[in-house]
């Protein structure tokens, strides 16, 4: 059962309302900002203030879903940032139910999720919120995220086939078919076009309020990942155009909060794609999928034991050979099934 949160806000009477009412809700405020945040507070803490910095002539809202932090984040932001509206959660909820908590508070015409280890550069926000504007048939859109070196990190997709979700983050990744992951990642369409796309990364989604109104909030049977592949599968089915615009630049440091938890990471990041295929591609697909994985830990499993045994790195060994069995000890089973 989800935790109730506790809200701290300027506003004393804020609370969770319903979904429907809260997303049909209309506001004078171009954009609200959610942002969820598990133990990052100096990330955090950047973040917010590139957002105060290039707000622009935009009216905006900033909601900060605090997952359960112990580093002092809810202190930090009543004290350094009473602007903001914090939903102050007892534990660590996952990624969809925080940002649905968020988006059920939010009453911007626009909806942006923020990862808190972002950086919003320049004008981001105002070129993303007019494109938006212009376009009434897009229903999401995301800019170009960056690496802290200021290189381009990959953040649009084509829709996974069975077989990219063979290939794709597992070991077996190196001797993927060319083809199928330069198709996957859009590698064949240059970085700085505006593009349609099938879903991006969701780091930066600026979400239009009436998409949401159609499909609904993020799937909280995932706890992290592929949530929002699964919220762009969803929109795009139900007519909206997903776009990624590269003129919006936003810094992004990877995984600075799943990195804290790694075995975690891993059964999530498994168990999400599983609950993907078999919700849109049948049980079929999604078990033959589970086999593959299984398989797939069994086999690392063997080669850093053999690693193990002939004196290489042991420690590195042993900490791997013991997280990959606690992902095999959970079976894998898709999330929601």
């Amino acid at each position: 059962m989800r935790p109730t949160p506790h809200y701290k806000s300027s506003d004393p009477t804020v609370q969770a309302t319903g979904t429907q009412a809260a997303i049909d809700r209309q506001s004078k405020l171009d954009l609200s900002i959610v942002i969820v945040s598990w133990n990052v507070r100096d990330l955090l803490t950047n973040c917010l203030r590139s957002i105060d910095v290039n707000r622009g002539g935009i009216q905006l809202e900033v909601v900060v879903v605090d997952s359960g932090s112990t580093d002092g984040t809810p202190q930090m932001l009543l004290a350094d940032f009473p602007w903001v509206h914090l939903i102050d959660c007892r534990e660590n909820v996952g990624f969809p139910s925080g940002n649905n908590l968020g988006l059920q508070r939010a009453q911007g015409r626009y909806l942006l999720l923020l990862n808190p280890d972002t950086v919003v550069l320049d004008d981001a926000l105002t070129k993303m919120v007019a494109y938006l504007e212009d376009n009434p048939k897009v229903g999401v859109v995301g800019g170009k995220l960056l690496n802290p070196d200021g290189s381009v990190q990959s953040s649009r997709r084509r829709f996974p086939t069975l077989a990219t979700a063979i290939f794709e983050s597992t070991w077996l990744q190196p001797y993927a078919p060319r083809a199928l992951l330069r198709r996957y990642y859009m590698n064949d369409i240059p970085d700085d076009q505006i593009t349609d796309v099938d879903w991006l990364v969701g780091a930066c989604l600026m979400v239009r309020r009436e998409a949401i109104a159609q499909v609904g909030l993020m799937d909280e049977a995932y706890f992290m990942y592929s949530e929002e592949l699964d919220w762009c599968r969803r929109i795009r089915s139900s007519g909206w155009r997903i776009v990624y615009i590269p003129d919006a630049r936003i810094i992004h440091h990877v995984g600075k909060s799943s990195e804290q938890a790694a075995t975690r990471r891993h059964v999530d990041y498994q168990r999400a794609k599983l609950r993907y295929f078999y919700k849109f591609h049948g049980p079929g697909a999604g078990f033959s999928l589970r086999v593959v994985l299984l398989l797939n830990y069994c086999w690392q499993i063997l080669i850093e034991s053999g690693k193990y045994l002939l004196g290489h790195k042991r420690e590195l060994r042993r900490q791997r050979v013991q997280a990959y069995w606690q992902v095999l000890r959970t079976g894998l089973r898709p999330a929601g099934y």
